[in-house]
């Protein structure tokens, strides 16, 4: 009966020791995926910090040029220009893109603006500097119809060396479709479309 016993409480130590023996193991590696997942984790951290200097300097490489080429647009078009404000604000978790005019320390939205056709001179710098930017740059050629439609006769001359000033310094050709006499001074040719019973009729007239 004691010997039973015996055997009994050696079986269930030995059970006990295997028991143990298994859970030091799974202790053991437990504290390796710990160590592991610590350096993960500050890997992770690493490449976060490095992802939001990279989006940092991305963000302020767009403000510099979407807002530069805008505002240098408006100055040499405009005689009260505005200038183009680029915020980047977080909304919903994503990172978003404001676009201002400011003008004498009041702003305003680009759609809210009156006269001047300051949205189309905004529009032509966005387009320029998004060709800008780019890398490899797409095709240096960019169809505009009817770039300047509501900016003031006045000052479509000015908007067409605008427009001869950023086709020599980037290096682009543009061609322009429109109605405007004035926004042909500074083209290097001009060719007028005519419809006559349906049929184009292109002729070269500069």
């Amino acid at each position: 009966m004691i010997e039973q016993k015996l055997k009994d409480v050696r079986s269930l130590l030995d059970k006990r020791k295997g028991e143990a023996h298994i859970i030091r193991n799974d202790i053991s590696a437990k504290v390796k995926e710990n160590k592991q997942l610590k350096v993960d984790l500050e890997k992770h951290e690493q490449a976060l910090t490095i992802i939001k200097e990279v989006g940092r300097k991305t963000q302020e490489k767009l403000q510099y040029h979407m807002s530069d080429i805008a505002t240098l647009a408006f100055d040499a078009i405009l005689t009260n220009p505005y200038k183009l404000i680029v915020e980047f604000v977080e909304r919903r978790d994503k990172i978003e893109c404001d676009l201002l005019f400011e003008r004498n320390g009041k702003f305003s939205k680009p759609l809210d603006s009156t006269g001047g056709g300051a949205v189309d001179i905004a529009s032509f710098a966005l387009r320029v500097a998004s060709w800008s930017m780019q890398k490899p740059r797409s095709r240096k050629t960019m169809v505009l119809d009817e770039p300047f439609k509501n900016l003031d006769k006045s000052k479509q001359e000015k908007a067409s060396t605008i427009l001869k000033q950023i086709s020599s310094t980037l290096g682009i050709q543009f061609i322009i479709i429109t109605h405007e006499d004035k926004l042909t001074e500074a083209a290097d040719r001009v060719f007028e479309v005519s419809i006559k019973n349906e049929i184009s009729k292109v002729e070269q007239i500069r």
